[in-house]
């Protein structure tokens, strides 16, 4: 039938604890318009992501709260159903920060076509995934940040999810000793099918010391580069094992996200260890890369053609579903990156 009704996700209430349906309503309103310069887009595919639960926290991050009663951002690929941009023209698959909503209307300049997706008969879905957020997370945080050398030991934690799962290849093609650390053992297997050398499960350590005794067998010369997503205990111990100007990706803390991000947990000092071993901590966001997305598309694309690069989505079905999938990323529902499809 003809659209006239565009359903929303609004965020309506700052979660406690964890975020779950219980935080955001569904809204319709009407179908937004373009203007001169705009274009109007059809979501085909929203993204879930942990940061989103960042931008819930009550006190400033990388930027200010997200703010209430307003359409939860996110990232989105979508359909353009009209144009009134010369960049655009209708039917064009493009990938855009529209939020969860069914429909979207944004100025040309913050819609990015995905034409090199598409034209390379990839999945379009990937542009959400190993081929856009996540993938430009991991390729510059490992690449730009971590400088990985042929033969250094590499460990990532949160090594089945969006991002993880891409830096245990990345590493791997750089000739690097690879160690994933996740929570499951179907998981761990997916991690060394994806060429790990050694998995951990964290849920068999629950302690630092337990953690650093398990790191220590896994990685015989000590630790050169780290790669973190999840912080925690399982962070704690790494210090323990760091070489010499060894590197340390601060790239998520996914274990302090419902509880620790307004009153955080205290952890062991560290500081220390990092005066002798000259390591360097960094901290990196999606978005400081964004406008290097096509130097790692020109990399990636081939690797994920040739298959040099696993690429698994799990994906929630209907757009009614988006807060249980966000819901699921704190449980673990997800291998490799979580989105949702719009119900056909």
């Amino acid at each position: 039938g003809k659209m006239t009704s565009n359903r929303q996700w609004i965020y309506a209430s700052r979660p406690d604890g964890e975020v779950t349906e219980s935080n955001y309503k569904l809204a319709t309103v009407d179908v937004p318009k373009p203007k001169e310069g705009e274009v109007l887009i059809k979501g085909l595919y929203w993204s879930v992501d942990p940061y989103h639960r960042i931008q819930q926290s009550s006190l400033n991050t990388w930027e200010k709260p997200h703010p209430l009663n307003e359409v939860q951002g996110a990232g989105m690929i979508g359909e353009v159903i009209e144009s009134q941009a010369n960049s655009f023209s209708k039917g064009d698959i493009v990938s855009v920060y529209g939020g969860w909503q069914e429909y979207v209307v944004k100025p040309a300049s913050d819609v990015k076509s995905l034409k090199a997706i598409a034209d390379a008969s990839v999945p379009i879905s990937y542009g959400l995934g190993i081929l856009g957020m996540p993938g430009r997370t991991a390729y510059f945080g490992l690449f730009d940040v971590g400088k990985p050398k042929e033969g250094e030991t590499v460990v990532v934690s949160g090594a089945a999810g969006a991002v993880g799962s891409i830096v245990i290849q990345l590493a791997k093609i750089k000739g690097c000793h690879v160690v994933g650390i996740a929570g499951d053992d179907q998981k761990l297997e997916w991690v060394k099918s994806l060429g790990a050398d050694v998995t951990i499960n964290y849920k068999n350590h629950d302690n630092q010391e337990s953690m650093r005794q398990a790191l220590q067998q896994a990685c015989p010369k000590g630790i050169d580069v780290y790669f973190d997503n999840v912080g925690g205990h399982i962070t704690d111990a790494v210090f323990d094992l760091i070489n010499l100007r060894a590197r340390i990706i601060i790239c998520g803390q996914i274990s302090q996200y419902n509880h620790g991000l307004d009153t955080p947990q205290l952890g062991p000092r560290f500081l220390h260890k990092i005066l002798y071993t000259r390591a360097i901590i960094q901290g990196i966001l999606a978005r400081d890369y964004v406008d290097r997305i096509d130097e790692m598309l020109k990399v990636m694309i081939p690797w994920v053609k040739e298959g040099k690069l696993k690429y698994h989505e799990t994906v929630f079905d209907g757009f009614e579903n988006i807060p249980k999938a966000l819901n699921g990323i704190f449980h673990g529902k997800n291998q490799g990156k979580m989105i949702v499809k719009a119900s056909t």
